[in-house]
């Protein structure tokens, strides 16, 4: 059962978070990218409700499902670019940040496929999903309801 409705009680603070979405799909960053990183974060966090929500959204934007099944495992698993590869292993650098502190040896991987523009975008990406995993896990949001924007809804506002 949810324990709080923060964007009901606390709306300024999540129209400040939906602004940063807003910022990170006009970024220039792929979208499908964004989806994985943001899924990855989901699963090493445990937010349940942002699984759902980061493997719908992937899905209805052409991902493939042995991509997002295998995606727990994708230093083992040929689906993935070296470009998404230096994305994850950066997503979870920064998502499990107490452990290493964002290794330099990880930065300079993530450097040599991401302009600075890019890789401050894509650092921005991984530290919002964690702020939206945090609320979601704390209010206890409820899995299985969201539902992804229709296709026509999503190339209006990409």
């Amino acid at each position: 059962m949810q324990r709080i409705d923060g964007a009901k009680v606390a709306p300024g603070g999540y129209k400040a978070m939906l602004g940063l979405e807003a910022y990170l799909h006009e970024c220039g960053l792929e979208i499908l990218l964004l989806h994985l990183i943001k899924l990855r974060a989901s699963q090493i966090n445990g937010c349940a409700y942002c699984i759902d929500m980061h493997w719908k959204d992937a899905r209805s934007v052409g991902d493939s499902e042995q991509r997002l099944y295998s995606l727990d495992a994708w230093r083992e698993s040929p689906y993935y670019s070296e470009r998404e590869r230096a994305a994850l292993a950066w997503t979870e650098a920064v998502t499990l940040i107490t452990d290493g502190h964002a290794p330099d040896q990880v930065y300079e991987e993530v450097r040599r496929h991401f302009s600075e523009k890019e890789l401050a975008d894509l650092t921005l990406a991984v530290a919002t999903i964690n702020a939206w995993n945090r609320l979601a896990i704390a209010s206890r949001t409820e899995p299985g309801t969201y539902q992804p924007a229709k296709q026509h809804e999503l190339k209006k506002s990409a």
